[in-house]
């Protein structure tokens, strides 16, 4: 279904090919999963097969790549759409009506299909995506992950024979990701639909591929094999094949069942284990009390809520889609007015401070970093960002070389990989010494080694008694990073407490190592390593 013949890609003015030497066939009626670093080509790969790679993004394609036959040199993208669906990595990018149900019928109405047979589809994909009780909301008052179910619909309403997806559940919580790749599993086995994926997350995934294509670095050619095969000799895996590397199982399990039927010994071996609690420093940096906000022309999305934060340590907030994650941030840095309740920073009401002097106290890094970058270089961000905290000069080099070493000032940050972003847009938040570090979403399109490098930094801030607060997703990161978690829902916090009694506690938020060694308190393979005295694998 999918072939590529010796394809190399290069992208003007670069030294190296973003893709080289790719040969592949994907069969018809298999899910295959991309896995590599950031930067690693993914994103090349993947349009490539659906036609943008060099259509729209411009380059040099060599080799050749065939859709169903179709040769992507002779077919532009609009030629190949009864064929691709492709969702991108930010499906409001995407988006061309402004409803639910518009955005779902619009694919069919440029192809030319049949009223009836596209309310059919319609109304199948929204009982499929979940989206029923949303065919009539805007797209623009979507929650992210609200918005990556929709753009997923959006492709399939056509019934492509290929779905060509850039990280589809990266905005989704536990629940709804499971959702979407249960649907996705459904489309492979009951319809025979070849979906191309990528995703950083790959403990969500894996188990659900049927073949996975490893891209290892500039210049080398990918790896194409089933999971077990491939991942076995990777540096990006899931913690289940990490762990199995560790008590040395062969094969490798890629699934948290296959690993549970493996795990009596590693068990057996193992110290009776309580995660110790990090204690509550009893200085109290941020407190809210009562607090109530939402949006104009809308109930509110939070309602008397109480929250204290303690100096010195990583609290994860977590909850599904459209609980109020972004909005409590964006209320407790004060950008969001809160229409009852206060915010109070180190004796200080965040509502009554300009943006100046909020800084200084609460500093907050959105989903989109590149939303808070507008200048032309790093270096003259990082500048930028000395004059507004009255920092000696270099203050937000420092901090950035520290988070991110060898990042060339004179780099366009759009140019920056993700995890450089995002770690650019720390060191300009930081450079004010806040009291505070609030962070939406923050492992968002990081591979699991620029998640751990992130992990480190934010427990040296916490180190140095900065209270970080941090949106997420991503349980696998809390069960490193954090040392407390607050679950939110309906706009209330239902559970407080430090991450092993709630992360054990809750089949969505268990991570991989816990639900494999369960009923022992486990968290990640690091503790495991350090109970067997052995490296971490």
């Amino acid at each position: 279904m999918i072939r590529f013949e010796n394809v190399s890609v290069r992208y003007t003015d670069a030294d190296t090919d973003a893709l080289a030497g790719a040969s592949l066939e994907v069969p018809d009626g298999e899910l295959c999963l991309v896995v590599g670093r950031t930067g690693s080509g993914k994103s090349t790969l993947l349009g490539a097969a659906s036609g943008h790679v060099p259509h729209f993004t411009g380059g040099r394609l060599s080799g050749r790549v065939t859709i169903d036959g179709r040769d992507t040199r002779e077919h532009r993208p609009r030629e190949l759409a009864d064929v691709v669906g492709v969702v991108g990595q930010s499906p409001i990018d995407g988006f061309v009506t402004d409803s639910v149900e518009d955005e779902l019928a619009f694919t069919m109405e440029s192809l030319g299909l049949d009223r009836p047979v596209m309310r059919r589809r319609v109304e199948e994909t929204l009982d499929l995506l979940g989206l029923a009780d949303l065919r009539d909301r805007q797209l623009s008052q979507l929650s992210a992950g609200q918005q990556q179910r929709v753009a997923i619909g959006a492709a399939m309403t056509a019934h492509p024979r290929v779905l060509v997806l850039d990280e589809p559940t990266s905005a989704l919580d536990p629940g709804a990701a499971e959702d979407v790749l249960a649907a996705l599993h459904r489309l492979v086995h009951d319809l025979g639909i070849t979906v191309l994926l990528s995703e950083h997350r790959l403990e969500r995934v894996v188990q659900y591929a049927d073949s996975v294509i490893s891209l290892d670095g500039p210049g080398q050619p990918p790896r194409f094999g089933s999971a077990g095969t491939v991942l076995a000799t990777s540096s990006i895996a899931p913690p289940v094949v990490h762990l199995g590397r560790l008590a040395g199982w062969d094969p490798l399990p890629v699934s948290v069942r296959d690993a549970r039927r493996l795990a009596a010994g590693l068990r057996g071996r193992l110290p009776s284990h309580l995660s110790p609690e990090r204690l509550r420093s009893p200085d109290v940096v941020l407190r809210a009390q009562s607090l109530t906000a939402g949006y104009r022309g809308s109930p509110p999305v939070l309602e008397d809520l109480d929250l204290s934060l303690h100096r010195g340590q990583v609290v994860a907030v977590m909850g599904r889609n459209g609980a109020g994650k972004t909005t409590l941030l964006w209320s407790l840095q004060g950008t969001l007015k809160q229409a009852r309740g206060t915010v109070i920073v180190d004796g200080e009401q965040t509502a009554r401070l300009d943006p100046a002097q909020r800084r200084t106290k609460v500093a907050l890094v959105p989903q989109e970093p590149t939303d808070l970058l507008y200048l032309d270089t790093v270096g003259e961000e990082c500048a930028q960002a000395d004059r507004e905290s009255h920092r000696p000069a270099g203050s937000a080099a420092t901090l950035l070389d520290e988070l991110c070493p060898g990042v060339d000032g004179d780099s366009d940050p759009r140019d920056l990989s993700e995890g450089q972003r995002l770690c650019l847009v720390l060191a300009i938040q930081l450079a004010a010494r806040p009291s505070v570090l609030l962070l939406d979403e923050p492992t968002r399109g990081l591979d699991y080694l620029a998640k751990d490098r992130l992990g480190t930094a934010l427990r040296r801030l916490a180190a140095d008694g900065v209270a970080v607060l941090l949106a997420t997703h991503d349980v696998e990161f809390v069960a490193t990073a954090a040392d407390r978690v607050l679950v939110l829902a309906g706009g209330e916090i239902i559970t407080d407490g430090p991450t092993a009694d709630v992360v054990l506690s809750s089949p969505t938020y268990a991570p991989q190592v816990a639900k494999v060694l369960a009923p022992d308190r486990w968290l990640t393979v690091a503790e495991v390593a350090r109970a067997l005295g052995v490296p971490a694998a």
